[in-house]
């Protein structure tokens, strides 16, 4: 049974900083593409950052966030990072992370196209 839980969400100041943290069980981590994606209230999910499989080394982010955020995998913990700084309310939303199956160069940034889901973790900027 594959399961993928986020850590690390919480209430921060503008311009402060978060790590969340995605821990995977039930899958071959390593052969796996991962993305963190958010969802604001009211708005529809959206793609933040992705990392391929194993160690291609690619990574691919939102514009908003470049410069800002940075995506990270340990394969040897199954986990995958997103380090957040100098953050902004806009950034306000749940975020989840999520693991796509296929191996592909291509990190993909749309919902439906990866396989699992975490259950996410809220993160939330004051002005």
């Amino acid at each position: 049974q594959v399961q993928l839980v986020e850590s690390g969400g919480g209430l921060v100041q503008g311009g402060g900083s978060l790590r969340l943290s995605c821990a995977a069980s039930g899958l071959a981590f390593s052969s796996y593409a991962m993305g963190w994606f958010r969802q604001a209230p009211g708005k529809e999910r959206e793609f933040v950052a992705g990392i391929s499989w194993r160690s291609a080394g690619l990574t691919k982010y939102t514009d908003s966030v470049k410069g800002r955020f940075t995506i990270s995998r340990d394969n040897a913990k199954n986990t995958v990072y997103l380090q957040m700084n100098s953050l902004q309310p806009s950034d306000t939303a749940v975020y989840y992370c999520a693991a796509d199956r296929k191996v592909s160069a291509v990190i993909k940034i749309v919902p439906s196209l990866y396989d699992y889901w975490g259950q996410g973790t809220q993160v939330t900027v004051s002005p």
